[in-house]
């Protein structure tokens, strides 16, 4: 089961596609993320990527927690088209990010 909302995934595509302005804040944010948030984080990209197919989540998730040997900010921020995978992987897994990057858009 996917331990990070919608809103949080949201919100790092947002920050990520603002890199060159919001590196800090991306950094920030991810960081504050509790583990299993981190971990449901680096496996959403990774079903976005295809490295791991939806309906093997809960292995990805593991597999995230157990090889996790550098900071999950620096590994995020050092993986290109991270918000495409992040929006990928969302949809793959049944979950539209649409409305709460709108909403997070609104709040700006």
């Amino acid at each position: 089961m996917l331990e990070i909302s919608p809103w949080q995934v949201a919100q790092v595509v947002l920050m990520s596609r603002e890199l060159d302005r919001a590196e800090g804040e991306l950094r920030g944010f991810i960081e504050r993320l509790n583990e299993d948030e981190q971990a449901s984080l680096v496996a959403v990209m990774w079903v976005g990527r295809e490295a791991f197919a939806a309906d093997e989540l809960a292995e990805a998730i593991r597999t995230a927690k157990t090889e996790n040997t550098v900071p999950t900010a620096d590994y995020l921020l050092g993986s290109p088209h991270l918000s495409d995978h992040l929006e990928s992987g969302m949809e793959e897994l049944g979950m539209s990010l649409s409305d709460a990057e709108d909403e997070l858009v609104r709040r700006g």
